[in-house]
């Protein structure tokens, strides 16, 4: 079953019932719907309920009101299915004047299309909130389309995850630290080039390396992130065919289990 974010239904209410991205609270404002428009209701209320409970990112009054309007479309649709159309739906006590669909509007217009699952690592670890979340959605994501399937999207994606948090984590290290570690590395022949100063501009390989060798993250995680390297390149069709390599569960689990290994190491 495809995933219903808020955005979808708000489309399908302005298409169904364009007055309600204009109507304002006002007693002349007010709209009927009679029962000819159960089936237009109907189709909205079952969209709606097929929105994943953290996408409702709704606090107080907005919650209130969101639930008091699908519950209000809900019943009045019942009631004309039962007793016939007798009863418009207008308004809700204690809401103003708006009609439900409006309200029901508003309230979805405030939440995300994407939003962590509530079993998503926190990663308290880092204090940037923006980061945080986003890295936050993007595991979920990746993780979502794992059990969906979407194999090439959940490979691809948590690998560029990994690399953010492994970014994230040398640039809380001294800059000599790194590059001491860049020194021994090309030493020792792990690293063929220098990467440069700006750590923007590395790619998944040294970061992988100086990761390892500062102790961020252990051998373990480094050879489980470097399995998550080689899959996440397969996302250009040149490389695919070079390698005659596709991205397949086996991928998308191995990348998967890469962000795994590496939150645990950065939670230490």
């Amino acid at each position: 079953m495809p995933r219903v974010v808020p955005s979808q239904v708000v489309t399908l209410i302005d298409k169904l019932f364009p007055f309600t991205s204009t109507q304002e609270d006002t007693p002349l404002a007010r709209t009927t719907l009679d029962h000819n428009y159960s089936n237009s209701l109907a189709a909205i209320v079952e969209l709606a309920d097929q929105i994943p409970p953290e996408l409702i990112a709704l606090e107080g009054e907005n919650y209130t009101a969101y639930v008091s309007s699908l519950a209000a479309i809900r019943t009045t649709i019942i009631t004309w299915q039962t007793r016939g159309g007798v009863q418009p739906l207008s308004t809700i006590q204690g809401f103003g004047n708006l009609n439900p669909v409006t309200l029901l509007r508003r309230n979805l217009k405030l939440c995300p299309d994407e939003f962590p699952a509530l079993s998503t690592a926190t990663l308290s670890f880092i204090s940037d909130a923006d980061l945080r979340d986003n890295l936050r959605i993007d595991i979920s994501t990746s993780n979502q389309a794992l059990s969906n399937g979407e194999w090439k999207a959940s490979t691809v994606l948590a690998g560029a995850t990994v690399e953010a948090l492994l970014l994230w984590a040398l640039k809380q290290r001294p800059p000599t630290d790194t590059t001491n570690a860049v020194k021994t590395l090309l030493s020792n022949q792990t690293l063929n080039a220098n990467p440069g100063a700006d750590l923007e501009k590395w790619t998944l390989h040294p970061l992988i390396e100086v990761a390892k060798e500062l102790n961020i993250i252990q051998s373990s995680t480094a050879t489980q992130v470097r399995l998550a390297k080689d899959f996440r390149n397969l996302i250009h069709p040149g490389k695919a065919i070079r390698l005659g390599q596709i991205c397949d569960r086996g991928t998308a689990l191995s990348a998967v289990a890469a962000i795994e290994h590496v939150l645990r190491d950065l939670s230490r």
